[in-house]
Order: C-alpha cells, then sequence, then structure tokens
C-alpha cells in the first residue's frame, strides 16, 4: 500500500475505533481519554496538509479548504448537539469529534491495481461519509434482528427492535427489557440499573431467581451496599447469574419449599424500589419505582424475555469508518446504482 505519510498516520483510527466499540459492546464504558490523543492528532495532520495548501493558489487549494471548514463547522458542532439533546452517548459524540478532525478530507491509499476509496462523495468530506455510512449501517441492523427472530422462530411485534434471551443470561446483557407482565414496552428497565439494585441489596440474580418472594418483602432490606454504576463487572458474573450458580438456583427452586408468593399491593414499597432510588444519587438511568418493580416481577417469573439489542453507537460508527476507507460513500454508491445521483 503507499499513501502520503498523514493518511497512512491517519489508519490509526481503524484500531481505535475498533477498541472503542468492543468495550463499549463489554461494558458500555469507553475511557475519555481515548479521543484526546486521537483529536490532537488530527490536528496535527491537519496542520501538516495545511502548509501545502497555503497561500490558496489553485481550485484543489481552495477546495481542501472548503472541505476541511464543512467537516470542522457542520460536522463538530453537529455531534455536540446532537449528544446534548440526547441523540447519542458522549462518546459516540467525542469519536465523531475526532474523527472529523482526523479526516476532514478523502484519504488516498494506492494498491497495486486500484486507489481506495472506490466511491467519493461530490463534496469530498470524509467524516461527512463515515456518519451517513454510520447511519446506513445502523438502519440496516434492525432488518439484521429480524430476520435473525425469524430464523429462530421468535416472532412477535418488536422482533425487528429486540431479542429474545433466557433470565439466565441477563447479568451480562446491556440495554432495556422490551416487555413488562402486562406486556410489551419500548420503556422497560435498564438492566443497569437492576444490576445496580441487586448491588445496592448484596444480592445477585441468582437470589431474584431463586427467592423472589423474599426480595419482593421491603423489610428483608437490611444493610445495603454500593450499587456502583450497574456495568457489566467480570470479576462478578460469576456469581452473579454464572452457570453454575444458575444450576445451583433451578435446583433449589425444583427442591425447596417455596412459601406461596405474597401478593405486592400487600406492601407500602414492593421490592423496596422506592426505598433504593431514594438511596443513591441520581436516578438510576430514568428509573421509576414502577418500572423496577415491572422488571423485577418480569425476570422473576419468566424463563425468557425480550430485550433491546442496545448496539452501542460506536459499532455500526467503526463498520462506517471500515466501509468509508475500503469502498467509499454507501448511501451515494446506493444512488448512483438507482441512477438518482
Amino acid at each position: 500500500m503507499f499513501a502520503s505519510a498523514p493518511d497512512l498516520l491517519r489508519l490509526v483510527a481503524i484500531p481505535v475505533l475498533g477498541w472503542a466499540a468492543l468495550s463499549d459492546i463489554r461494558t458500555r464504558r469507553v475511557p475519555n481519554r481515548l479521543w484526546l490523543p486521537l483529536a490532537g492528532l488530527g490536528i496535527a495532520l491537519l496542520l501538516w496538509d495545511l502548509l501545502a495548501h497555503l497561500p490558496p493558489t489553485t481550485f484543489d487549494d481552495r477546495l481542501f479548504l472548503v472541505q476541511v471548514g464543512v467537516s470542522v463547522v457542520f460536522v463538530v458542532p453537529f455531534s455536540y448537539l446532537f449528544w446534548r439533546i440526547g441523540g447519542f452517548g458522549g462518546a459516540d459524540a467525542k469519536a465523531l469529534i475526532a474523527l472529523a478532525l482526523l479526516l476532514p478530507t478523502y484519504p488516498v491509499y494506492f494498491l497495486p491495481s486500484t486507489a481506495l476509496p472506490l466511491v467519493e462523495a461530490p463534496l469530498g468530506v470524509f467524516s461527512f461519509t463515515i456518519l451517513t455510512n454510520t447511519v446506513v449501517v445502523a438502519v440496516v441492523y434492525p432488518l439484521v434482528i429480524g430476520v435473525g427472530n425469524l430464523l429462530s422462530g421468535d416472532v412477535a411485534p418488536i422482533m425487528f427492535f429486540g431479542r429474545r434471551i433466557d433470565v439466565a443470561d441477563l447479568p451480562s446483557e446491556h440495554g432495556r427489557l422490551f416487555e413488562t407482565p402486562s406486556g410489551y414496552t419500548r420503556g422497560g428497565l435498564d438492566l443497569d440499573a437492576l444490576r445496580m439494585y441487586l448491588r445496592w441489596r448484596g444480592s445477585s440474580f441468582e437470589d431474584l431467581l431463586a427467592t423472589p418472594h423474599t426480595l419482593r418483602d421491603p423489610a428483608t432490606v437490611d444493610e445495603t451496599f454500593e450499587p456502583t454504576d450497574g456495568r457489566v463487572d467480570p470479576t462478578d458474573v460469576a456469581t452473579d447469574g454464572g452457570v453454575a450458580q444458575d444450576a445451583a438456583a433451578a435446583d433449589r427452586r425444583d427442591t425447596a419449599v417455596t412459601p406461596p408468593a405474597p401478593d405486592a399491593e400487600t406492601f407500602d414499597d414492593p421490592w423496596a424500589a422506592e426505598q433504593f432510588l431514594d438511596s443513591i444519587e441520581g436516578t438510576a438511568y430514568g428509573t421509576t419505582p414502577e418500572a423496577l418493580r415491572d422488571g423485577l416481577e418480569l425476570v422473576s417469573t419468566h424463563e425468557r424475555v425480550w430485550i433491546s439489542p442496545g448496539i452501542p453507537f460506536l459499532v455500526p460508527m467503526f463498520v462506517g469508518l471500515l466501509l468509508a476507507v475500503s469502498y467509499g460513500d454507501v448511501l451515494f454508491g446506493l444512488l448512483a446504482v438507482l441512477g438518482l445521483a
């Protein structure tokens, strides 16, 4: 592969964004320290490129300045504003801002028989191509989910927006419950909030499945613990729904004499939901006492539940970056095939 030194250095975005996407999948957390060096590299390489285009005496020089201007003046503020209105998370916005500085114009990578990217949009703003590719990938993802559910026999009105999993797998999952005991919902309990609640009570998914009647009674709350932020912790998955403990819980449910489940309405605060939310800082991802109770009732009484896919935006962004570097602008390519561009 042959390319200019700045364009070769810009390829560092691929492993960095790939690692960030993997971290986001596993924990839904991405370290802030990741983006400042990437943005700093982008600014340094941008200054390097500017030396070759100043003063802007040719059409290519002026076009370069326009493309950089669109990337910096449009994509950067767009990323920030979209984060502020809740369109995506802080890590997503920081990643887009870093990419807008690192890849404002199309890089060129020469191979023996061709040059990449293959398809360049007329505007020539590469960060905008990454953004549109990301949106295309994100739009296609529900179709992938729906086909997968159809093939596995999980057919439901929400089959294009969620997936059905075993309750025993919840300790390592992210997203939201897509149902309550009364039916499907897009506003179900956040699984991070569920983990926060169980850690606050010093309990586990094993306890929830084996003895829900105990946790349902708020009088059983004695000592409470730090709820953390609800992220999946690999060190406690084995004690929070691991295979061995799930089997043990199943054995206890089969052999133990379980007292009749008391009616939740007999308690002033079933599951101690209000007590939990009143005792922590923040809102536990917007969870209400009713949503927490519904989620706990659902998980403790069902073997399989529907959850949102919980795909972090960094994943389609990473795929969008790979497509941009190799193929180019997917949306413009599709419009060209359809005769619309």
